[in-house]
Parts: structure tokens; C-alpha cells; sequence
């Protein structure tokens, strides 16, 4: 990371760079010749009373004292990744939207609330895009009172991480009493190599509907009702995927009744296809049922016109992030769920 200008280390930032992505270099001991330095890249989300502010990509909030500033510029927008699709922000946020609609819906300027029974924070929380046509604290007196209505804890779902993201927005959250309660990376890919993964499809079955068998596997609710339909059921084209337990091996001739060996979810939507709710049951696990379950669904979607993919991962998903990875999906932005301390 290179600071300097003509052999001298220069802050080249003000607090009218405020929402801008900068790089800054602070002594992180107490000076003289022993002094060790710390570098920071992000979004200057604030600069008040002699302390800056500066939100990571990964949604972590640093606070620096101005007077420890040895170095500081501003510094372009992360450059496009190389692998796979180019999309904005703005684009992917509203296809992972479509794909996990909610029950019950209503505005808040440009902002959503979102409600499901409690079924999933992304279906249960504020998608903040835009402005709320309110001043922010009082926005967010209005969502506690509406989740509060409903039984709900309050949660808002912002972004980190790319161009267009919600740095700011996070500052203020926390600025406010909000605390980021999980985060998770939205990951992109091109469709056709998960398509062409070599992989035995045979005995993965795709369909329309989640059937009994396929909620039996689900492991996000403990009961299905209504409202889980609803939200599994939702986006322009969804499909289901199931691989009986006896296509393993295992339970063969028991009458079934068991439930499946590995699950899946997809969601196409123009050229987009997401994919969601990929479970394998322990016991199968190592056996390639998640890589047939994506291919089997990655061609479907190709069928459909389809040609780029995304997915979203738990960062402390390392076993999924692996498996991920291997398929060509790199990280495009992470997102995080917010809710008041």
C-alpha cells in the first residue's frame, strides 16, 4: 500500500470525504523509532469530535483517533473481478430479493418491510434501498413499531462490500444502538461450468413444489406451515430438488418414508439463477449429493436462458464456502442483518 508523496507520508483526507472508500495508515503504539503501524481500507463513514470512523468490506466498523493519522488517501472503487459475471449492486440486491419474497409487505419510502411469520431474517426484515422518506431515527422508531405489531424483532438487512454498498447506512445503524446480529457473502459465478460439473444427476428429482419428503430435510423451521410455502414457493421461476435417501445406498428397502439424502433450491430469474436451501443429510455427506444437486439445477436454469449464478453463504459456513469455491463462485458483497441492542 503505497502512501507516500515525494518521500513523505501525507493525509490527503478531510471530513468532506465522508461516504467516500479511503485507505489510511495510523501509529498503533506510541511514537519514536519503536512506533508499528496499522493500515485500514473502507468506506469514511464519519469524522467527528477528533475520531474517524471507517466500515470495512466485511461490515466491521473501525474507529480511529484523527490524531493517530500518519498517512491517508482516497482510493478508487474495488476493481471488477475478474471471475465470472459483471453485476452492480443494485442488480443483485434486487434478484436475491425476488427469489425469498415475503408474506406481507409495505413501504416505507423506497425502503420494504418485509414480514413471514418469523420464517428467515431475509424474509423478515427491512430491504433499505433507496431513501425512507423519513429522517433515519425515525425510521427506525417506525420498523420497531411495525415488527413490534406483528410480534417480531426488528431486523434491517444491509450490504457491504462493492460499489454502491451500505457503509453508511451500517455507521448510522450503529450509530443509533443497532448491532449486526450475522452476515453472510453474496457469492457469483458463471452458470454453465456449475452446469457442467461432473456429476451423476440420475437421482436427483426436480420439481415444482417442496413435497413432505423435501420439508423433512429443510432445516430452517419446525413447522411448515403456511407461511414457509409461501416464501419457498416465491420468484419467477423456482424449482425444487430431492435425491431419495436410497439413491445413496443407504435405507435402501426400508419402505421410505425417510427423509431425502440431499435437497436443493433454485430460483430463475432472466439471467440469473440462485441457488438456495442445498442440505445434504450427515450420513451422505462426502458423496457428491451437493454437486449433483447443483448441476441437476444449474441445468434446468440453462434451459430457462439462465447463464450467470449466485448464491449466499454463513461466513462461518467453512465446509459450504469450500465447496463453493471449487465451483467458481468468488464474492461479490457480503450482507448483514441488523437489529437494536
Amino acid at each position: 500500500m503505497e502512501f507516500t508523496m515525494g518521500g513523505r507520508l501525507e493525509v490527503r483526507i478531510t471530513p468532506a470525504d465522508v461516504g467516500k472508500r479511503v485507505s489510511v495508515r495510523r501509529r498503533s503504539t506510541g511514537g519514536g523509532s519503536g512506533a508499528e503501524f496499522t493500515d485500514t481500507v473502507g468506506v469514511l463513514t464519519s469524522w467527528n469530535d477528533g475520531v474517524v470512523a471507517i466500515t470495512r468490506k466485511s461490515g466491521e466498523s473501525v474507529r480511529i483517533l484523527e490524531s493517530s493519522l500518519v498517512a491517508g488517501k482516497v482510493v478508487p472503487a474495488a476493481p471488477a473481478r475478474r471471475r465470472g459475471p459483471a453485476a452492480s449492486f443494485a442488480e443483485l440486491a434486487a434478484v436475491t430479493a425476488r427469489a425469498w419474497q415475503p408474506v406481507e409487505s409495505e413501504p416505507l419510502g423506497a425502503w420494504r418491510l418485509r414480514a413471514a411469520g418469523g420464517f428467515t431474517r431475509r424474509a423478515n426484515s427491512v430491504l433499505p434501498l433507496g431513501d425512507p422518506g423519513l429522517p433515519l431515527g425515525e425510521a427506525f422508531e417506525r420498523i420497531e413499531q411495525w415488527y413490534g405489531e406483528r410480534g417480531l424483532p426488528p431486523y434491517i438487512q444491509t450490504a457491504t462490500g462493492a460499489e454502491g454498498t451500505q457503509e453508511t447506512l451500517c455507521a448510522e445503524l450503529e450509530r443509533h444502538g443497532w448491532r449486526r446480529e450475522v452476515s453472510a457473502e453474496v457469492r457469483i459465478a458463471a452458470l454453465a461450468p456449475v452446469g457442467d460439473l461432473d456429476a451423476d444427476v440420475s437421482a436427483v428429482r426436480l420439481t415444482r413444489e417442496p413435497d413432505a419428503a423435501w420439508l423433512s430435510r429443510y432445516q430452517r423451521f419446525s413447522t411448515p406451515g403456511p407461511h414457509v410455502l409461501r416464501v419457498l414457493g416465491s420468484g419467477p421461476s423456482v424449482w425444487f430438488a430431492t435425491v431419495a435417501g436410497e439413491a445413496s445406498g443407504a435405507g435402501a428397502g426400508s419402505g421410505g418414508g425417510e427423509p431425502p439424502a440431499a435437497i436443493g433450491r433454485c430460483v430463475v430469474d432472466g439471467r440469473w439463477a440462485g441457488f438456495m436451501a442445498v442440505e445434504v443429510a450427515p450420513e451422505h455427506r462426502r458423496r457428491g449429493l451437493a454437486t449433483a444437486v447443483m448441476a441437476a439445477l444449474a441445468r434446468r436454469a440453462l434451459d430457462e436462458g439462465a447463464s450467470a449464478a449466485w448464491l449466499q453463504v454463513e461466513e462461518d459456513n467453512e465446509g459450504a464456502r469450500a465447496l463453493y469455491d471449487g465451483m467458481g463462485f468468488a464474492p461479490h458483497h457480503r450482507y448483514h442483518h441488523f437489529r437494536p441492542a
